[in-house]
């Protein structure tokens, strides 16, 4: 299985962004760590091996990034305007600077995304920040109301960084036309907040997938199960 180290430097961040990619060719999926994750976590935590066949098959070109989540939502000292808006220059590196890369090296028009708990947070909200460069999401495990990590704190940057606050009054045809999954498990203590996305995009028309699995908790035995199914769809 092919693995490849890069080292992005972001002109909107100002710094390095690492990354490991995996495959030499397939569609391309870019998958966010969880919490404070690095680009080598899917790896360290066996979801790689999970995915091998997608992978050396060609199907898939999997992108898993850095996160700077320690510069941004858990940097709690700094002034949450400040996390807030570091979080949307990492957004801005990837919508301006990483995808539009992907998609010249892959050829293809969207992408997908993908990520666990955090990182399902991570990927949901920018499937939908940005539905007119994403094909496929895959989120598992994930809760997606971000209000926590601000203590109090509201502004525009928030509310368009906060799925259940933003999705209800989306309008965007590509949201329609995006193949959505949002996975969780009987016992995951994110259950309640996948649900509750379920509802919102049930309200709005939005197809998906809700897939709740009977077993397991919020772990990576439950992700290591889910993501080559999701893959399956692509």
């Amino acid at each position: 299985m092919q693995e490849s180290y890069i080292k992005y430097y972001s002109h909107r961040l100002g710094r390095d962004i690492e990354m490991l990619v995996y495959g030499h060719w397939g569609y391309p999926v870019l998958l966010f760590p969880t919490t404070m994750g690095r680009y080598y976590e899917a790896k360290d935590f066996k979801l790689i091996d999970a995915i091998q066949g997608h992978i050396e098959s060609g199907h898939i070109k999997l992108y898993c990034i850095d996160s700077i989540d320690k510069d941004s939502w858990y940097a709690k000292h700094l002034h949450p305007g400040t996390r807030i808006w570091n979080h949307v220059l990492y957004d801005r590196f990837i919508s301006e600077e990483l995808v539009p890369y992907i998609q010249r090296e892959c050829n293809v028009d969207k992408i997908g995304v993908a990520g666990c708990s955090f990182g399902g947070f991570q990927a949901l909200n920018y499937a939908f920040r940005h539905p007119d460069q994403v094909a496929h999401l895959m989120a598992m495990g994930a809760k997606y109301d971000i209000r926590s990590f601000m203590d109090g704190y509201y502004d525009d940057n928030v509310y368009f960084n906060n799925p259940v606050d933003y999705v209800p009054n989306a309008q965007n045809e590509h949201l329609y036309q995006m193949r959505i999954v949002l996975g969780t498990s009987e016992y995951d203590f994110c259950k309640p907040s996948t649900l509750q996305m379920s509802g919102i995009l049930n309200a709005k028309g939005i197809h998906h997938w809700l897939d709740v699995k009977p077993w397991g908790e919020h772990d990576w035995p439950v992700w290591r199960s889910q993501f080559p199914e999701y893959l399956n769809g692509i």
